[in-house]
């Protein structure tokens, strides 16, 4: 609201009729930007061809680079998810107050990688057992979720979770929360494809997260 609403307004000048008005508009404004979202994005998922998916986990550079190796991925999008603020700002969101989260979209081809594959990719490049990070970031825009846009999409995320949580290769359970995707706000360009532009500091930066050992450890590989 506090972007809506001009900073010099004062409620407490304001006949009460008139303040019911302007919070009425707000709210009807921010679900109708939500079931916009919502249209558009279901609408984009046709029964074949490319489709699009939203997954929050940790540092969006690393998640977008990892989730764009896989087969059937035809791009990756740094960006923000979650949270009520509108048009968010890196520093906004890496303050913590906005609920956002680091979030990737990823368009693929779903005749090439089911959602199901592609869900069981990102839970096995990211730690989903983290609730307040992910490797050294900390906070919950760093924390793990599957932003789902279909009651099919939401079942079958929480199937995939069961199965890799019973494979006991995890040393906790997996907290990756499973909620309903929100408005997606693409990052600043200086974010989009950062491990590709950046190899040097990505690499260095990537080695300290701990990623690294932590995926040889548990899946016998480094992704």
């Amino acid at each position: 609201m506090k972007k809506l609403i001009n900073p010099r307004f004062n409620l407490k000048k304001t006949p009460m009729a008139l303040v019911v008005i302007i919070v009425t508009v707000v709210i009807s404004f921010l679900f109708y930007r939500q079931n916009i979202f919502l249209k558009n994005a279901q609408s984009i998922n046709k029964p074949t061809g490319n489709v699009v998916a939203y997954f929050a986990g940790g540092c969006f550079w690393s998640a977008e680079s990892a989730l764009e190796k896989l087969d059937g991925v035809t791009d990756a999008v740094s960006g923000y998810m979650g949270g009520d603020e509108i048009n968010p700002s890196y520093e906004d969101v890496s303050s913590g107050r906005t609920g956002h989260r680091e979030t990737v979209k990823v368009i693929y081809d779903n005749k090439k990688v089911s959602y199901e594959k592609l869900t069981e990719y990102f839970l096995k490049n990211i730690d989903p057992t983290d609730p307040e990070g992910s490797f050294f970031d900390r906070g919950f825009h760093y924390t793990s979720a599957i932003y789902y846009l279909t009651t099919d999409e939401k079942a079958i995320a929480s199937r995939v979770i069961t199965k890799l949580d019973q494979t006991k290769k995890l040393s906790k359970p997996i907290v990756t929360k499973i909620e309903p995707a929100k408005v997606f706000y693409m990052a600043e360009e200086y974010h989009q494809d950062y491990a590709k532009n950046n190899p040097v500091q990505y690499g260095l930066y990537r080695s300290a997260s701990g990623r690294n050992e932590f995926f040889s450890r548990t899946w016998g590989n480094t992704h």
